[in-house]
């Protein structure tokens, strides 16, 4: 599609889009370079408009993506049009033209479909989301059985740089004990975290067999990728999913 654009390989059905952008092809100028979609990280905010107008014209989007305030919570949102980002950490749609959108530069986006194409969600999946349980929230608000949906998770900090501390390690073993497995030993007490592998336990237990994705790294793809915790003050990329 572009040079700008991952277009994720998933068993989605057809009339289910998805989309996920890479740093290059917009008008940013650096730290932001160059194709910064947040309003939120000091950008000059006409070069953020039109990288989002060259967005919407790279995906031939008929409406604006439902952007979101995210606050790393379980918050769910339809997403329908409105004036201004409502504080949220996930979108679902069930009508043709509405456009999910997460933003992230390492934390994990997650995107759900329904395997008849009625349903599709975007998650933004951080540590502390997917802790708390947007996953979870996010499933239970699309409302199917389980087996229905597919799933596939975008381009995310790789395990080798994702270095946390024992309380991220406990708040996962708190909810499921084979969480372990997730973690390795990274001295002085850190731990290196597997996002990906989290995010995998936590949609196997909800039911959720097709998981898709999963193979980028955020820190170690510099030259396609926001990160961050590799250089502080960037840009975001965004991951989106709608219904034609």
């Amino acid at each position: 599609m572009s040079e700008s654009i991952i277009t994720p390989d998933w068993p989605a059905p057809a009339r289910v889009r998805a989309a996920s952008t890479l740093r290059i092809g917009g008008v940013s100028q650096p730290p932001f370079d160059s194709f910064n979609l947040a309003a939120h990280v000091g950008d000059d905010p006409v070069q953020v408009a039109a990288n989002r107008q060259r967005l919407r014209d790279l995906l031939q989007l008929g409406t604006e993506p439902r952007w979101l305030e995210q606050v790393h919570g379980t918050h769910v949102v339809r997403a329908a049009p409105g004036r201004e980002p409502p504080r949220a950490d996930a979108s679902f749609a069930i009508e043709p033209g509405q456009v999910c959108v997460v933003m992230t530069a390492d934390c994990l986006p997650v995107l759900l479909a329904s395997r008849d194409g009625t349903r599709v969600a975007a998650a933004h999946a951080g540590w502390r989301g997917l802790a708390a349980g947007v996953l979870e929230e996010t499933v239970r608000t699309l409302g199917l059985p389980r087996g229905e949906l597919v799933a596939w998770l975008g381009p995310a900090i790789e395990p080798e740089r994702f270095e946390v501390g024992p309380e991220v390690r406990a708040a996962f073993l708190a909810h499921d004990g084979t969480a372990g497995s997730a973690f390795v030993p990274h001295g002085q007490g850190k731990w290196l975290a597997d996002l990906y592998g989290l995010a995998r336990l936590r949609l196997r237990r909800l039911g959720v067999e097709s998981i898709s994705g999963g193979d980028r790294g955020t820190w170690r793809e510099r030259a396609a990728f926001f990160s961050h915790r590799r250089d502080g003050r960037c840009g975001r990329m965004a991951t989106l999913v709608w219904i034609e």
